[in-house]
C-alpha cells in the first residue's frame, strides 16, 4: 500500500466515522428513520465521498440489510437500533456500526458488542490466528450472558470490494488462517439473546449490480444506466432510485433486472422475533506492529 493509497482508505474511514456519530445524535424517539438515513447519506456526500452503500437501520431483533421504503414513515420510539454507516472514495471504503438504545433498558447488549469489539482490537496483529480473534469476541458477549451471531461476521475490506477475504469469525473457528500485514479488515460483533443465528426475510429494498445483460424494458434500460453511472458495484436501494425515476417506474424496472439476473437483492438479516441485536464494528489496517483503526 502506497501513500496515496493509504490517505485515501484513512480519509474514507474519518467521513465514515463522523457521519456515524452525525447519525447516532439524530437517533431519538419521534425521529424519522427515513429522515434519519437520507441526512446521512447527504452528509457522507457533503463531507466529500459518496455511501458506500445506503445508511442501514436494524431495529430489535433486525441485524442488518434493512433501510426505509421511499414512504415509510416509522419513528423512532424504544427500540434498540444498530446504524451501520459507510463510506467510499474512488473505491476505498470505511465501515463502522453503531448501537443507540432508545430503551434504556438494554445497555447490557450494547456493552457487550463494545466489549467484544475492544477485544478483538487487542489481537490485531500480523501473525495472529483468525479465528482466536473470534474465540476473543465470544467469550466477550457470553460474559454478558448473550450470544454472538454466528452466522454473521467480520471481513476484509478492499478497493471496490466491501466484503472480501479473509472472514473474521464472530465465533471461536479452526483453520481460519492467520492476518497479514497490509490487509484492511471490519471487525463486527453481533450480540443477541436470540439464537445466534440470522435468517434472509422475503422482501429486499437493498440491491447491488453483479452483472450486465440486454434487457428489453426500456424503463429497465434507463435504471441499469443510471446505476452503473452512479453506484457501479456498491449497494443501493429503493429509495433513492425512486427519487430519480417515481416509485411505480422504479418497480417494473426491479422486476425486470431482478428476473434478469442483473441485480441481486440482499433482504434484511433477523434473528428470531421477541429478540434483539447490537452491534459495534471499525475498519482496521493491519501494521507491521500491530493495527490502525481506520474509522475514527
Amino acid at each position: 500500500m502506497n501513500a496515496d493509497e493509504l490517505a485515501l482508505w484513512r480519509n474514507a474511514g474519518r467521513i465514515a466515522h463522523e457521519a456515524l456519530e452525525y447519525g447516532a445524535s439524530l437517533i431519538k424517539k419521534g425521529a424519522s428513520m427515513r429522515e434519519v438515513c437520507d441526512k446521512i447519506d447527504a452528509k457522507i456526500i457533503e463531507l466529500g465521498a459518496s455511501p458506500a452503500w445506503p445508511t442501514q437501520i436494524a431495529n430489535n431483533n433486525i441485524a442488518a440489510h434493512f433501510t426505509p421504503e421511499p414512504d415509510d414513515d416509522t419513528l423512532f420510539s424504544d427500540e434498540l437500533v444498530c446504524l451501520d454507516v459507510g463510506a467510499q472514495i474512488d473505491g476505498y471504503v470505511g465501515d463502522n456500526a453503531i448501537t443507540v438504545d432508545l430503551s434504556g433498558k438494554n445497555g447490557h447488549f450494547v456493552k457487550a458488542s463494545q466489549d467484544a469489539l475492544a477485544a478483538a482490537e487487542k489481537l490485531l496483529r500480523p501473525g495472529m490466528q483468525i479465528g482466536l480473534i473470534g474465540k476473543a469476541i465470544q467469550e466477550a458477549i457470553q460474559a454478558h450472558g448473550l450470544r454472538p451471531v454466528k452466522n454473521l461476521s467480520g471481513h476484509g475490506i478492499t478497493r471496490f470490494e466491501i466484503h472480501d477475504h479473509p472472514t473474521i469469525p464472530n465465533v471461536a473457528a479452526d483453520d481460519m488462517g492467520v492476518l497479514e500485514e497490509g490487509t484492511v479488515i471490519a471487525i463486527e460483533p453481533f450480540a443477541t439473546n436470540g439464537r445466534g443465528m440470522i435468517h434472509e426475510q422475503e422482501q429486499a429494498n437493498l440491491f447491488s449490480l453483479v452483472q450486465k445483460k440486454p434487457v428489453r424494458s426500456p424503463y429497465a434500460r434507463e435504471v441499469l444506466k443510471f446505476v452503473e453511472e452512479n453506484y457501479g458495484l456498491f449497494p443501493f436501494t429503493t429509495r433513492w432510485l425512486s427519487a430519480k425515476f417515481g416509485l411505480g417506474k422504479v418497480n417494473l424496472a426491479l422486476r425486470d433486472l431482478l428476473q434478469a439476473g442483473v441485480f441481486h437483492p440482499h433482504p434484511p438479516l433477523v434473528e428470531e422475533p421477541g429478540s434483539l441485536v447490537a452491534v459495534w464494528e471499525n475498519t482496521y489496517l493491519i501494521t507491521k506492529d500491530g493495527c490502525e483503526r481506520l474509522t475514527k
